[in-house]
Order: C-alpha cells, then structure tokens, then sequence
C-alpha cells in the first residue's frame, strides 16, 4: 500500500482468553459474521464498497482496536450513524456480543473483524480513517513482557500513515507506567500533536474500567492528531 508502512511482527500483543460457546452460539455468529464482517486478512480495501454504500464524499472511518465487551463500538454507532465504524477484537465473545447488538439493531454502519489488527492493518488504505481508538489495550504490565505492548512505536507510525490529515488517535489506560510510555512513543512522531486530556464524554464507561476503579486505578485519556 502507497504511503502506508507494514508493522513488524515478532510477537503477540495480546493475550489468548478461552471460553467456549454453544453450537448455536458459533452458527449465529458464522452467520452474522456472514453479513457485518470484514476478513482480517485481504487485498486493500474501499470503504464505501465495505460499508455497502454508493456515495464517496466525507466518507468518516473510525477503527476501534480491541474493544472488549463492544461498549464503545455500540456507543459511537448509535450516537453517529453518519459515521462508520471498524472494530477489531480477537475474543469471541466479545465479537458475538457486538454482532447480535448489530444484528438485533440493525447498526448498518458497524463493521467487525474478528482477528489482530496488527493484520488487518495491511488491508487499511493510507489517510483514509477519521479516528483510530484503542481503549485499554493488554498492559503486559511485567518488565519482561512490555515488548509486547501494543502501543508502541512502529504500531504508532502505522496508524498515523493511516489517519488522515486532522485525523484523531484516541488512547485510554489505567496502567501509569502503559500511559507514559503511550506519551513517550506519540510524543516522538512530528506528525502527531497531542498530550494527556480530560476524561471524554463519548467514552463509556466499561466493566473493565469499572473493576480498576474499584481497585482504586486511575485512567489516564490521551488524545493526539494528525497534523500535517
């Protein structure tokens, strides 16, 4: 892809969670999957031609990484119908709690990928997303694991050749040291201005969240764009 580098893969960045569904749960999701999905894996691709619409101008493309239980994902889908939205996770039922929300509410601006967006990200064409979200990400939080932190430099610069001019990347952790390091890492490429900010509005408040407060974590928002 023009202008868009690739990301070197070395190692997972996040970590494997096994629960087990229903053969009637894993068929509804196959077929869902079937009319809301996009493979993670692929040639580029058009979104209007994905989102299975006609038009092309202000076409507004937000990718959600790693969205857990969906809350965001549902969140900015209802709240914007205008705008059309990625999200990619690798849990399964996370993935089936979304599709049936989609399903049950007829969300035709979702779109899901079930896999690593490190891979999906080869299918993601240059300057081409509105907004790219990734709301507590695994935090490794083990000296000896952080190599495997998502939010790291070449992830960063990728998303960035992916996000159009004032495009927006959005970050949330209630890990100090992850928050830091995200600064650091963001900090460091010229095409991005941005810094710590106060806890948005349009941020649910997850159950994943909800259980750091309780143990008296605290989240640090980040917001960076794009500015040249």
């Amino acid at each position: 892809m023009t202008d868009a580098r690739s990301v070197t893969r070395s190692t997972s960045t996040f970590k494997p969670r096994r629960r087990r569904m229903s053969t009637q749960r894993r068929a509804d999701v196959a077929r869902w999957m079937d009319e809301w999905g996009i493979a993670p894996s692929g040639p580029p691709l058009d979104w209007p031609i994905a989102f299975g619409r006609t038009h092309r101008s202000g076409f507004d493309v937000v990718l959600d990484i790693g969205f857990g239980h969906g809350e965001s994902v549902l969140e900015l889908a209802r709240r914007a119908p205008t705008r059309s939205v990625i999200g990619i996770e690798v849990h399964t039922p996370g993935v089936a709690t979304v599709l049936e929300a989609v399903e049950r509410e007829g969300l035709g601006n979702v779109r899901l990928v079930h896999g690593d967006a490190l891979d999906f990200l080869e299918r993601v064409p240059a300057a081409s997303l509105s907004e790219v979200r990734i709301f507590f990400p695994d935090p490794w939080p083990k000296e000896r694991q952080q190599h495997r932190r998502l939010v790291r430099a070449d992830v960063v610069a990728a998303l960035t050749d992916r996000l159009r001019g004032g495009g927006v990347l959005r970050l949330a952790t209630d890990v100090e040291s992850y928050a830091d390091r995200m600064m650091v890492v963001c900090d460091a490429d010229a095409r991005l201005r941005g810094g710590r900010v106060e806890r948005p509005d349009d941020r649910p408040l997850t159950r994943f969240e909800r259980r750091g407060i309780d143990e008296g974590r605290h989240t640090t928002d980040l917001r960076y764009e794009r500015i040249d």
